[in-house]
């Protein structure tokens, strides 16, 4: 095996097991007085909710125009993508009216697709792959809000460690994975609503809130996405009143320290992407929607969309500094409610 990649150093001691960002707020009754409303979490024993989470990105590594003799040829652009699927069962099997509810999650499927050119020399799994049949447990508050992720953490890290070759010959040398993902897709599930600020006091149309969320890509990045939740339109369906909120993402200014860290040593990351190195964000800019059904407590459904620019560089002080760009998707879709005979 060629050693690639470039030494990653854990730069935060993290919790863990707290909650994920977002404000505490006492409940009220729904709707709220002047025509605001109430964004709360509902959940009803026993029932389990479905939902199929999809993360994919598309990405182009321009190498910048080469000589040859007299003549400069045009860029060299590598292309690849990855993509992530999971299904996940919620079934609440504690529930205490404006209190926190016990959530237990199971993956119930997994499916991670990545072009040829992205995969490690010798990978043959991904190690998101670990999450599939298996369950944590959530604390999760009445605004969204999760208490505690002890279990997720705890899983996160399983899968970190398999992250890892087994052949230490040359150091730890990770494969690529896609545990960041799922990381963005589970521990910021609700983020959109335990983020109000004042959520006791509701919000109404056009009401503009802010938090922050992760960037999950091929490399270990740090940056984040900053984040403005716009609460467009309150629209009727079937299923209820639907909050429609829209979101807008911009290069984020700092990080957390509690937010997870899958990886619990230094190693040397495998790959493209673990060769190149100093990267720094050039832009980063895109929109999200989402559906809240306010009457039964429940997200139907999102999808956030951004491009994500940044310029890395080559080792060795070869004044090569390829720009990489990332279009990125996050989806989630409310897919059916089971009872929990049925989803045993």
């Amino acid at each position: 095996m060629t050693k690639t990649g470039t030494l990653i150093v854990l730069l935060f001691v993290l919790g863990g097991c707290g909650g994920t960002a977002g404000k505490k707020a006492l409940p009220s009754a729904r709707p709220g007085a002047g025509g605001r409303e109430l964004l709360s979490v509902d959940f009803k024993k026993d029932q389990v909710l479905r939902y199929k989470f999809v993360s994919s990105r598309n990405i182009a590594v321009d190498w910048g125009q080469t000589q040859k003799g007299s003549q400069k040829t045009k860029s060299k652009v590598d292309k690849s993508s990855e993509s992530l699927e999971m299904v996940v069962d919620f079934r609440a099997i504690d529930v205490k009216p404006y209190a926190l509810n016990t959530v237990k999650a199971t993956c119930k499927s997994m499916k991670i697709v990545r072009s040829a050119n992205l995969r490690g020399r010798g990978s043959s799994r991904d190690a998101a792959g670990l999450f599939k049949g298996k369950s944590w447990t959530l604390k999760v508050g009445p605004t969204g809000r999760i208490e505690d992720a002890c279990d997720l953490y705890g899983l996160l890290r399983q899968a970190g460690k398999k992250a890892i070759r087994p052949n230490r010959s040359q150091g730890a040398v990770k494969d690529p994975d896609m545990l960041y993902d799922i990381i963005a897709l589970q521990w910021f599930f609700w983020d959109s609503i335990s983020s109000v600020v004042n959520s006791s006091q509701g919000v109404a149309v056009g009401d503009e809130w802010h938090s922050m969320l992760p960037i999950p890509a091929p490399m270990i990045l740090w940056p984040t996405r900053d984040v403005t939740y716009k609460l467009a339109q309150i629209s009727e369906s079937e299923k209820g009143r639907l909050a429609i909120i829209e979101s807008t993402f911009a290069p984020g200014k700092t990080r957390p320290q509690k937010w997870p860290v899958p990886y619990s040593e230094p190693f040397q990351m495998a790959g493209m992407f673990g060769f190149l190195r100093g990267y720094k964000v050039l832009g980063l800019e895109g929109t999200g929607r989402e559906s809240f059904n306010i009457d039964a407590g429940r997200t139907e459904g999102y999808k956030q969309k951004y491009k994500l620019q940044l310029r890395a560089s080559l080792p060795l002080g070869f004044g090569v500094h390829p720009k990489i760009t990332i279009d990125q998707t996050l989806q989630m879709e409310f897919v059916e409610p089971k009872t929990a005979a049925n989803s045993r």
